[in-house]
C-alpha cells in the first residue's frame, strides 16, 4: 500500500449473460483463480467475492450467476442471486461477450440495468477471438441504450487491456479502509471453496447435461494434527442413471474427478496435503432441500 495516497475501498457488481467470461475476469483481476470456471454456460450459481488490489485501493468484484430466463427452482435462486449480487454496489460492470454479440440475453439485462442508479460500465470481453471491426458497433448500439461512464476492451484469457480496466476500478472506488486483509482473496467459506473445486470437475470431465442436474455438499471439513486437511463431499443426482455416469466403469470417472479436484485444492490450500473421500448420493429432490440452498449460498425462492 502507498502511504501518500488515500485508500479507496468498494464493491463492483459484474453482471452479464452466461458464458460471458464473468469468472475468468474476476480471477484475472484478483490475480489468482478464486471462481471456477468452464466452457459451460451456468457455472457460477451463487455470488462470490474476489478481492483485487490497486495500490491503495481494494475492489470487491462481486461474480454473480449469468442472467437468464429461469426454468427451475435453481435457475430462479442463481437469477436473484444475480441481481442480489449488484445491490448497494458502489460501480456495476455489464460484461458481454463481444464475439457471441447482443442476443436476446443480453438486450434483457440492458433493459433491467438501464433506469438504476448506480454507476455502469462496460466491458467487452473476449476481444482476441472476437471480429475487430463488430467492437465498436456492440459499443455503440449498447451506449446508446444506457450511458455507460467508461467502455473496455479486454480479454479475461489473455489479460489484453485488464491493467487499465483494473487502474480505472480502484480509481472509481469511494475513500476509505480497506474491509479485508491485504492477502485475503476471497469471502468464500473453505467448505464452500471445496465443494466449487469439486463441482468445476464435474463441469469439465462430464460433456453431457448431468453437471446441471447434480449438486456437491461438503459434509465435513477438518485440519488433522499433521496440517493435512480431511474433507468428506456428498455429490447429489437425482437418478441412478446418473449416478452411473459419475462413477464410470468401476468407479475410474469418479477416482479421476476426485484426483484432480484433490491436486487443485492442495495448490489453493498453499501446498497443504487433502485427503478427499467423495460420495454419490441419489436424491430426487436435492433441489427442493432448503438446507442445501443455504450451504451452497443460495436463498430460497418461491
Amino acid at each position: 500500500m502507498t502511504n501518500s495516497l488515500p485508500t479507496r475501498c468498494g464493491l463492483v457488481a459484474i453482471v452479464g449473460a452466461p458464458n460471458a467470461g464473468k469468472s475468468t475476469l474476476v480471477n484475472a483481476l484478483v490475480g489468482q483463480k478464486v471462481a471456477i470456471v468452464s466452457p459451460k454456460a451456468q457455472t457460477t450459481r451463487t455470488r462470490l467475492m474476489g478481492i483485487a488490489i490497486d495500490g491503495p485501493n481494494q475492489i470487491m468484484l462481486v461474480d454473480t450467476p449469468g442472467i437468464f430466463e429461469p426454468r427451475r427452482r435453481l435457475d430462479r435462486a442463481m437469477v436473484a442471486a444475480a441481481w442480489d449480487g449488484a445491490r448497494d454496489a458502489d460501480l456495476i460492470a455489464l460484461v458481454v461477450d463481444s464475439k457471441a454479440g447482443l442476443g436476446p440475453k443480453v438486450q434483457g439485462i440492458v433493459e433491467a440495468l438501464k433506469d438504476r442508479r448506480e454507476p455502469k460500465i462496460l466491458i467487452l470481453n473476449k476481444v482476441d477471438v472476437s471480429d475487430k471491426g463488430k467492437l465498436l458497433v456492440h459499443a455503440e448500439r449498447l451506449n446508446e441504450r444506457i450511458a455507460f461512464d467508461h467502455i473496455f476492451m479486454v480479454s479475461a484469457t489473455t489479460g489484453d487491456g485488464l491493467p487499465e480496466l483494473k487502474s480505472a476500478l480502484g480509481a472509481a472506488m469511494p475513500e476509505g479502509v480497506w474491509h479485508f486483509p491485504e492477502d485475503q482473496v476471497s469471502d468464500a467459506t473453505d467448505r464452500m471453496l471445496a465443494a466449487e473445486v469439486t463441482r468445476e470437475q464435474l463441469y469439465l470431465q462430464l460433456h453431457a447435461e448431468l453437471p446441471y442436474a447434480s449438486a456437491v455438499e461438503t459434509e465435513k471439513y477438518s485440519e488433522r494434527e499433521d496440517g493435512s486437511v480431511e474433507i468428506h463431499q456428498q455429490i447429489l443426482v437425482a437418478r441412478p442413471t446418473q449416478r452411473a455416469i459419475i462413477l464410470g466403469k468401476g468407479g475410474q470417472r469418479l477416482k479421476e474427478i476426485g484426483s484432480r479436484a484433490r491436486a487443485q485444492l492442495s495448490e489453493l490450500l498453499g501446498g497443504a496435503r487433502v485427503h478427499l473421500y467423495l460420495h454419490v448420493k441419489v436424491k430426487p429432490d436435492w433441489e427442493e432441500d432448503r438446507g442445501l440452498y443455504r450451504d451452497i449460498g443460495l436463498d430460497w425462492v418461491e
